[in-house]
């Protein structure tokens, strides 16, 4: 591991040891946990504070864990917003995560800490319907203005709620049901050879 990267974990667990949740090396990248309402305060500490020097937000991002694993998540644990900063004066990275609330994400923007948080979390609202408490003009970003939903939560249908067509007698564009099929994703060709075995399973059952 690098011996840089350790000690800028060792600096971030002292200067935030009230306030972290986790905090983990991992494949060369030191991720922290943080409550989403001190998600400010730690910011303007990353930026400002000298050891630190994060003066580059390079991305934000919302996540949604639902079934993460395959397994059913912990309640509090499904939305979060991820923040990935860089450090120009000290050429190092860290990457910052809060969790939201699950019926109801939101947390307080950090645009007056990165201008350039302004269009990822108008991103992250469109897609995930997360809202950032204090952003300027929190509008659809990606999908259209009429658009139901937000297409990047798990639960969130492949085929959409509604479509769009331009109608020539109303000359407008127009909203309707969705009329595609639900997409099953079943296989419509079973062959019968190790691919679809159970390795655990009887001989009889293989040759079936």
């Amino acid at each position: 591991m690098d011996a840089r990267l350790e000690t800028l974990a060792a600096q971030v667990r002292n200067r935030f040891a009230e306030v972290l949740s986790s905090s983990k090396l991992e494949a060369g990248e030191l991720t922290i946990e943080v409550p989403h309402a001190r998600i400010e305060e730690v910011c303007l500490a990353l930026r400002d504070e000298a050891a630190l020097g994060f003066s580059m937000l390079i991305d934000l991002c919302g996540v949604d864990y639902l079934e993460y694993g395959m397994s059913d998540v912990e309640p509090g644990r499904r939305f979060a917003v991820v923040y990935h900063l860089l450090s120009l004066k000290n050429n190092q990275r860290i990457r910052v995560r809060c969790f939201l609330d699950d019926e109801q994400p939101r947390v307080a923007s950090v645009i007056a800490v990165w201008a350039a948080a302004n269009w990822f979390e108008r991103e992250a609202f469109d897609l995930f319907g997360i809202l950032f408490d204090g952003h300027p003009d929190l509008r659809r970003l990606l999908t259209d203005y009429g658009f139901i939903g937000h297409p990047f939560r798990k639960d969130f249908p492949l085929s959409g709620h509604v479509e769009m067509r331009y109608d020539p007698e109303k000359c407008r564009v127009i909203y309707e049901p969705v009329s595609i099929e639900p997409r099953i994703n079943i296989p419509r060709v079973i062959r019968h050879d190790h691919r679809y075995v159970d390795p655990r399973a009887s001989d009889e059952v293989k040759g079936g």
